[in-house]
This record gives C-alpha cells, structure tokens and sequence, in this order.
C-alpha cells in the first residue's frame, strides 16, 4: 500500500522523519508507527489503546500540561526523572479505544507538539497496541 512508503528526495537521501506526507499531512514517522502497527496485524480501523510521550524540564510544567491533556480526554501520568536523567519529567498520556485513523494521528501530533512547546516540554511520540 502507498500509504505507508516513504517519499525520497533523491535515490540515496532519505525523507526528515518529521516532514509531513503530501498525501495525509501526517509525519514519516507517524506513517511509521501506522505501518509497524499494520504489520504486526493490527486493524487499522478497530478501536486500540494509544499512549504520548512527553518530557518536560520541571514537575510543574509537566503537571500542567497534564491537566490540559486531561481535559482532551487523556489520562495523564507525571513520572518522575530517571537517575541518569534528572530534568526530564515525563509525561505520559494515554487513551483506550481509539481509532488510530490519520485524521486521530495528524490532530494528536498537534496537540501534543503544541503543548510541548506551550509548556517547555519535548514531545517525543507515540505508540499504541496491536
């Protein structure tokens, strides 16, 4: 299928995984978990759980924008940071029984990138059951 095959510039000079698809407006990496996912079987039609990743610099910037993705209908966890990363506060949102439609896969890439950026956080992608 199409779809899911990544766009070249040049023979030998691969697509940035953030660009946007021409056809979908969704990021090559998005197309990417989208593939992954229909590989392993997954109907992409049928409703799966889907989970954000997100790091932010302080607990109270994380908390914050979990109280936004919260109210999108998410269910946010601040975690705290790892030993070896100690600024990184993450935030994970995750939601069951959703369509991981593109439509529900180029909206979710805004929001969170949007609140990532709103809250001096990184959004560092996504990922969702088979």
């Amino acid at each position: 299928m199409g779809l899911f095959k990544r766009r070249r510039r040049s023979d030998d000079e691969p697509v940035d995984p953030n660009e946007r698809s021409p056809q979908l407006g969704l990021k090559y990496k998005d197309l990417f978990v989208l593939g992954s996912l229909r590989d392993a079987g997954a109907d992409l039609s049928k409703p799966r759980h889907v989970v954000f990743y997100l790091y932010f610099p302080d607990q109270e910037s994380a908390a914050r924008a979990g109280e936004v993705a919260s109210g999108q209908g998410y269910s946010p966890d601040v975690r705290e940071p790892l030993p070896e990363y100690p600024d990184q506060w993450a935030l994970v949102c995750d939601r069951h029984d959703t369509v991981t439609s593109p439509d529900f896969v180029r909206d979710a890439d805004n929001f969170f990138q949007a609140l990532a950026d709103t809250h001096g956080g990184e959004f560092d992608g996504w990922e969702a059951s088979v």
